[in-house]
């Protein structure tokens, strides 16, 4: 193909149309349960009062507001991949927004800005005249337009995924697993809490002692990923990704459209991480330089540690000196070639995944 053929094409499998919507039209939108706006996304969207605020002066003051993208899915209703915290601030300012559990959160108090220091206290309404929106701020305030661009359903299932990216990384205060998580909610709400579930097992975070930066930015999420990716990843076709953090998002998609059982993952993922945390403790993922281990926790480690005694836990366990035996295990490992080989400065995080997995998986087979 030519590269306007490779426009053309691409181009032809995205539909869409824009709007100029009133926010009183959104709050109705809203309040009739015709827009998902993802109340979950808020653990990761951290806006704080002040901030909220602005926005809420912006409107007051017609200073534009970024455009709104949503994607409309089959039953008409608008998934929102842009404009999560700016509609959550507005419903919440106007005392309508709910919570994932379905409960509403206290309406929004404003705080004082340069440009409106009376906003300070003010509410959308209250008993006291001097700290609530007149009506004629609130209907000029409903009355305020943005732009709505709006995907439509017969678009390419993955556009609303790979648009949600795009407009969240680059620049963005979101880290690349945060990304991640939301595509998780927007495609398999069941599969992201399933894997929240995961994180918090103690044993699975008592191996992995990191750094309070690394915890906010869900690091042990993405390592979590690593483990489950590799059982159900097709090796052949990994040449398609340009980069590691491609390769993390497609194919923690392609798992949110699976059947997998739950339990049974469950099941191998506590047994794996009890059994490791009850032998190696906190220096599970550590390096061992032949007489102690030390330094932070390894990600060649852990994918080559935890893939392969993930893998093969049921016949680990069945044998009679397990302790003595996956502690020579580990502490061989980082003397081994394949281990050396993967770990030395300028080798691909594509094939060092792929490499680190297979080895890990017959490297801890009995």
């Amino acid at each position: 193909m030519s590269l306007q053929e490779e426009i053309t094409a691409r181009a032809s499998k995205i539909y869409r149309e824009s709007y100029q919507m009133s926010i009183g039209e959104l709050i109705n939108l809203y309040r009739d349960g015709e827009m998902d706006i993802h109340p979950e996304f808020q653990r990761v969207f951290r806006w704080n009062d002040y901030q909220k605020t602005k926005l809420i002066e912006s409107i007051m003051l017609n200073i534009p507001i970024p455009s709104i993208f949503v994607s409309q899915n089959d039953d008409g209703v608008w998934d929102v991949i842009d404009g999560v915290q700016r509609l959550s601030t507005i419903f919440q300012f106007v005392g309508i927004f709910k919570d994932e559990e379905g409960k509403k959160l206290s309406p929004l108090t404003l705080q004082k800005t340069d440009y409106l220091p009376s906003f300070a206290g003010v509410q959308w309404e209250n008993e006291i005249p001097e700290l609530s929106f007149t009506k004629e701020q609130q209907l000029f305030f409903k009355r305020a337009r943005m732009d709505v661009i709006i995907m439509k359903k017969e678009s390419d299932p993955n556009t609303k995924y790979e648009l949600f990216q795009r407009l969240n990384t680059g620049g963005s205060f979101l880290s690349d697993q945060e990304v991640r998580n939301c595509l998780m909610i927007m495609t398999n709400k069941k599969f992201y809490e399933f894997i929240i579930e995961l994180d918090e097992e103690s044993s699975f975070r008592n191996c992995l002692p990191i750094s309070d930066r690394r915890t906010d930015e869900q690091y042990r999420v993405e390592l979590l990923l690593r483990l489950l990716i590799p059982s159900h990843i097709d090796w052949e076709k990994i040449g398609q990704y340009s980069d590691f953090a491609e390769l993390l998002d497609k194919e923690t998609i392609s798992l949110c459209n699976m059947e997998l059982d739950f339990a049974e993952i469950k099941e191998h993922f506590i047994a794996t991480f009890n059994l490791l945390y009850g032998v190696m403790g906190e220096d599970s993922f550590k390096k061992y330089n032949g007489t102690k281990h030390l330094g932070p926790v390894m990600a060649a480690a852990f994918q080559t540690i935890a893939t392969g005694v993930y893998e093969n836990i049921s016949v680990i366990l069945a044998l009679g000196n397990t302790n003595e035996w996956l502690t020579n295990k580990i502490q061989s490992l980082y003397s081994q070639d394949e281990f050396q080989k993967n770990t030395t400065p300028g080798v691909r995080s594509i094939p060092r995944f792929k490499d680190l997995s297979l080895f890990g998986v017959q490297y801890f087979k009995p």
